[in-house]
């Protein structure tokens, strides 16, 4: 039997980051424009990193966006790629921090965003994140920020950049400010460090998904703890290789499902891994060998944890199921 296309399985996108959404021609020309100097945009597809050496290129990436006709740009491509894929509704994170300065200020840059969200040719949820880099002082500020947006397009709050950089506990205020505005909570975790940080991202954070988090299968017992709290871990298969952290091959996907753990694909960085979402899905059923009927629970996921309104959820799932059953 034929497989069906990945490009039209209905599915959400959970996991991508803004200056991480841009097409690499967009980059070259908004550097351009603006006079920045940016490396290679897609070099770290073969061997392996240090995280400084994509942090790098990340921020050399960034420093192209400069106004709001900019990021308006960005986000409009991003959703045409996203919809292209087989998206109904995308989520984008993005720390306002490092744009702040650019734009005019926090507010300045959660405003455009937003506004080219509510502009986008689809559905887009804003996270506002801090960083494990920063405080937990700074992460409250954003907490706030975010809640006060809560309702007008900013949909989740999380915590990004290398896990490895910061306690746990120091964003337990943060993410309580992020769960009584109602929003997701969706830190990175459990990347570069073992399951205990993706025990403590639920227990201590109160995560609703966990941004990867693959080494919670290594233990038996987060795994019972994520299947039975229904926390998603947002699964990126490009991201890890260059890092070292799971060859193509060895990604848990299947024993995260067979675990009864939520899982939800993104492509984290598509101008760095040169791989869109259908492409991670691709790579699933590829390298991973995942069946048809694995890919659409994996839809399911992204669907199923993503702050998309019930409405749009239940015509994405009915459409899931459609194309299960051609």
């Amino acid at each position: 039997m034929p497989t069906r296309p990945v490009e039209t399985l209905p599915k959400a996108q959970s996991h991508l980051h803004l200056t991480g959404a841009m097409r690499p021609a967009t980059l070259q020309e908004l550097a351009a424009r603006h006079g920045v100097a940016v490396p290679p945009p897609a070099d770290l597809t073969g061997g392996q990193h240090e995280w400084a050496v994509f942090q790098g290129r990340y921020d050399a990436a960034r420093a192209a966006i400069r106004t709001a006709d900019d990021v308006a740009r960005v986000v409009r491509e991003a959703a045409e790629d996203d919809a292209a894929d087989g998206c109904g509704w995308s989520e984008l994170q993005v720390d306002p921090t490092s744009y702040a300065p650019a734009l005019g200020g926090l507010e300045a840059v959660v405003e455009a965003v937003l506004a080219a969200a509510a502009a986008a040719p689809l559905p887009i949820g804003v996270v506002i994140a801090s960083s494990w880099a920063r405080s937990g002082e700074h992460a409250t500020m954003l907490a706030r920020l975010a809640a006060r947006y809560a309702g007008a397009g900013v949909t989740g709050f999380g915590l990004s950049n290398d896990e490895r950089l910061g306690w746990v506990e120091d964003f337990a205020p943060a993410f309580r400010i992020a769960a009584d505005a109602g929003l997701l909570r969706t830190p990175h975790g459990g990347f570069f460090t073992g399951p205990d940080q993706v025990r403590a991202c639920v227990e201590v954070l109160g995560a609703t998904r966990v941004g990867h988090g693959t080494s919670a299968a290594t233990d038996p017992a987060v795994l019972e703890l994520l299947a039975g709290h229904g926390v998603a871990l947002e699964l990126c298969p490009t991201s890890y290789p260059p890092f070292g952290v799971h060859a193509l091959d060895e990604i848990p996907v299947r024993a995260l499902l067979a675990a009864g753990v939520p899982v939800a694909i993104g492509s984290d960085d598509p101008l760095l891994f040169a791989v869109g979402v259908a492409g991670q899905y691709a790579l699933c059923r590829d390298t991973l060998r995942l069946t048809d009927a694995e890919l659409a629970v994996l839809a399911r996921g992204s669907i199923t944890s993503s702050a998309a309104p019930p409405p749009l959820q239940a015509t994405l799932l009915a459409g899931v199921d459609a194309w299960l059953s051609d």
